[in-house]
């Protein structure tokens, strides 16, 4: 590609993941960019938390690290050779983390360079950041999947280590400039699992301008094994999974709110 402005800017990831088909419509390249503010308690990539580079330990005993500093050009040239399955799929590129709002510019230059190359973009966000921020990402994302937790101030203050006073207010703002939204609930036991919470969260879901679908996304232990090689404790333990049929009659509670809603997405 080009060599311009946007192609040198830096930023840090921690992974890239092709072929992903869960994480917006198609087939899309997700990257994972470090650094997040909140501390989930279930959290998936607990080495994409902090900023700096962390050191992950397998078993059998070899060492990764996590966190490269990279420019958005080469992070573009590794996305762009899937570009003829994105075509054919409606695919693209996700930015993940972490959250990818902590390091606007380089996300910015990520997006619209993809734009550039006629590459759709969707982001994976907590929509935790300033409204200047959002303002100036928005225009260059085709898909937001918009993680709202819990409508309790408290208790997502106890799981995930801040309040959610923002992320509301911010949901609404991202509702009325976003060109697609799709809202996302990580459905977890203890937290948010009870009809009564579902039904907070998905009632404020519809009551938001232009949200076009609800997903419930089920509790899963598929991290866990990451805290350990960053040398942490799993901060769930061992809680079971939530049944299937816990799942559908959740799902069925969402679907009083009169949003289009899944299980998964």
């Amino acid at each position: 590609m080009a060599e311009n402005a946007l192609s040198r800017v830096r930023g840090r990831i921690f992974d890239l993941q092709r072929f992903s088909v869960h994480d917006g419509p198609g087939i899309r390249t997700i990257v994972f960019l470090k650094g997040c503010m909140f501390r989930c308690r279930w959290c998936c990539n607990p080495e994409g938390q902090e900023f700096e580079p962390v050191t992950l330990k397998g078993k059998d005993g070899k060492e990764r690290l996590a966190g490269e500093d990279i420019t958005a050009g080469k992070v573009m040239e590794l996305v762009a050779q899937d570009a003829p399955y994105y075509a054919r799929s409606g695919g693209g590129l996700t930015l993940s983390g972490g959250e990818m709002l902590l390091q606007p510019d380089f996300a910015l230059a990520l997006l619209t360079l993809a734009h550039q190359m006629g590459i759709n973009t969707a982001v994976e966000t907590t929509g935790y950041a300033s409204r200047e921020t959002l303002a100036r990402l928005l225009p260059e994302i085709d898909y937001v999947l918009l993680d709202i937790k819990h409508m309790d101030a408290e208790k997502h203050m106890k799981f995930i280590g801040k309040d959610n006073k923002r992320v509301l207010e911010n949901a609404a703002f991202i509702a009325r400039h976003a060109h697609n939204l799709v809202v996302r609930v990580p459905t977890i036991p203890t937290f948010n699992d009870t009809e009564e919470e579902i039904r907070a969260i998905s009632r404020f879901a519809a009551s938001l301008d232009g949200v076009q679908a609800l997903h419930l996304l089920p509790y899963h232990r598929l991290g866990s094994d990451k805290y350990a090689a960053i040398g942490r404790s799993y901060p769930m333990g061992d809680l079971p999974l939530l049944s299937g049929e816990r799942m559908r009659r959740l799902l069925e509670v969402a679907e009083e709110s009169g949003l289009p809603c899944q299980i998964g997405g």
